[in-house]
């Protein structure tokens, strides 16, 4: 998580969103990016989709079954579909996603969420310093 921290800060630089994503593969890190929608104009260049595309030319196939990814912020529909679609088993990220994150939408809902998150490791770590950046970052840009 930590280098996913470090991604996040380069997103803060560039006054996008402070996520950042990382995949590791045999307990090497294979893949990281941070959020670039602002710096791309583009709504798609989150984190984890620009990390997942990374690791599969990495390893040759989009078949990540054996990875774990590490995110700061909950991944939103969007790039938790991406993730299921890559196979990636287990999904750490530092807190919740209340306003877009899949998890934090499909709480009422056991029965959505047991067929996503099927054979699939999730935990949330609540990480204080994560939750801080993100605060900062939103305060400035509600200014």
């Amino acid at each position: 998580m930590i280098e996913a921290i470090k991604e996040a800060k380069k997103a803060l630089k560039n006054g996008d969103v402070p996520v950042g994503a990382v995949i590791v593969y045999d307990n090497k890190i294979i893949a990281k990016a941070c959020n670039q929608k602002e710096m791309n104009k583009s709504a798609i260049s989150h984190a984890e989709i620009i990390a997942i595309d990374e690791a599969c030319k990495k390893l040759n196939t989009w078949h990540l079954t054996d990875c774990e990814i590490y995110v700061t912020m909950e991944p939103c529909i969007m790039c938790m579909g991406a993730i299921m679609e890559s196979r990636i088993k287990k999904i750490v990220y530092g807190v919740a996603n209340e306003k877009f994150g899949l998890m934090s939408n499909l709480k009422n809902d056991s029965s959505i969420k047991s067929r996503i998150l099927k054979n699939r490791v999730v935990v949330n770590m609540e990480n204080n310093d994560i939750k801080q950046m993100l605060r900062q970052f939103f305060e400035i840009k509600r200014i």
